[in-house]
């Protein structure tokens, strides 16, 4: 495999993407004049027209930034009258301060980041909103290449070795609140292992993960792809888990902003949504779309990485570095006729049971009300409608875990204190 691809100049990138979309629109009866665009040509022209015009968006380089990207770069942000600018960004971190100057109108980012900011949970508090989903799954446990030497390839295995191990083991999440913090979390307790005392857990951004696995800082990591993927392709690790198979089809990066901007700006939001529900569907369209998209993200302004590394997850195509292969059903999806992209409470409600889990908050919220005032329902049935997709009829969803603890959010207070291994 090689990085060919991703150096190739970014409007070539793009000449190629669109050059294919339109191909295939003929195909898939998808064209980038999606559905809803009249009526975004009336708003745009009248009372509906976006207050702000020219939005600076923040992504970290990962696979499911996808949306982000092909909205910008493939005219949906314009149809509503918006100028999308994509801007990279080094760090979670990063993102949250961006977003609380505003120097970021809205960003891709992790979903637990947006509760902990409401909470003043590893930063300060701000009052933040939820537009969308952006995508489900697709995120991975790696562990290294030295304990796979040692004879540890799956989680009971980890379990004996770290109960064993003279020293901690490393493991690192990229962002204290955020969705692989618990991921890897869940996994660990899934298994007997307590995150917080059994083993030590450390914040690197996810393009380091690779490179820091590499030097030895760690034993294992949880990040989003391609970096899984990558570690694979760079022989440094091995997949131990992948993410939906701890909460099949489980929320993870949204459209965030602060409250602040919705209250300000309500037509720029709903504009903004409209465009990256219309990428979203895009991308899932097709084989051919999804390929196009890899191509395109894998360039060095986005997730600069090697397209086959991007590509083959990205069609859930997976192999886990210790010969075992398989075809994922529950790889990462962007639309799904919607039902990815809708901010259902009871998913908000479940980082907030998990922070409290593990002790970042000390009492118990009021898990509705917190997140009733966060994920923006209204306006994204608003904007969801105007496409004509479907939007559920109810703000709660329900999933079985790896543990087979089913979460619905009917009793959040109670879901907490059944788990054996939490603060």
């Amino acid at each position: 495999m090689s990085e060919r691809n991703s150096d190739i100049p970014l409007d070539s990138n793009r000449r190629h993407f669109l050059k294919q979309s339109i191909a295939i629109a003929g195909v898939t009866g998808l064209s980038l004049a999606a559905p809803g665009f009249l009526r975004s040509s009336a708003w745009a022209a009248g009372s509906d027209a976006p207050e702000k015009t020219d939005l600076k968006i923040g992504f970290i380089p990962l696979t499911d930034c996808a949306s982000v990207v092909v909205a910008a770069t493939q005219g949906f942000g314009s149809k509503y009258g918006l100028n999308i600018i994509p801007s990279k960004e080094a760090s979670w971190a990063g993102v949250r301060d961006k977003l609380n100057t505003g120097e970021l109108d809205a960003a891709h980012v992790l979903y637990g980041m947006m509760y902990g900011a409401q909470l003043g949970v590893a930063g300060p508090q701000r009052d933040m909103a939820v537009l969308m989903g952006l995508n489900q799954n697709g995120q991975a446990i790696t562990l290294s290449k030295q304990l796979r030497d040692a004879g540890v390839t799956t989680g009971e295995q980890l379990a004996a070795h770290v109960s064993q191990s003279p020293t901690p083991l490393t493991f690192a999440q990229t962002f204290p609140t955020g969705t692989h913090a618990m991921w890897l979390y869940y996994w660990l307790a899934a298994h007997g292992i307590n995150p917080l005392s059994d083993v030590k857990t450390i914040t690197v951004p996810p393009p380091q993960m690779v490179a820091n696995m590499r030097v030895g800082n760690m034993d294992g990591f949880c990040v989003g792809e391609p970096w899984g993927a990558r570690a694979i392709f760079d022989k440094v690790g091995f997949t131990a888990a992948t993410s939906q198979q701890i909460w099949p089809d489980h929320p993870e990066k949204v459209l965030g902003t602060t409250r602040s901007f919705i209250e300000r700006y309500p037509n720029t939001a709903r504009a903004l949504v409209m465009s990256l529900l219309e990428a979203s569907q895009f991308i899932d369209a097709s084989v051919e779309n999804r390929k196009s998209t890899a191509r395109l993200i894998a360039g060095k302004a986005y997730v600069n990485a090697p397209v086959d590394v991007i590509e083959q997850r990205f069609l859930g195509n997976y192999e886990d570095g210790l010969g075992k292969s398989w075809q994922d059903p529950h790889a990462m999806v962007f639309c799904r006729e919607g039902s990815v992209n809708f901010p259902y409470h009871s998913d908000g409600m479940w980082f907030l049971t998990q922070f409290r889990r593990w002790g970042l908050i000390k009492e118990e919220p009021n898990y509705a009300a917190v997140a009733a005032g966060i994920n923006q329902t209204a306006l994204y049935r608003e904007a969801a409608s105007a496409l004509n997709l479907p939007v559920p009829d109810s703000v709660m969803r329900s999933s079985t875990l790896i543990d087979g603890k089913l979460w619905d959010g009917s009793n959040p207070a109670a879901y907490v204190q059944s788990f054996a291994v939490k603060a």
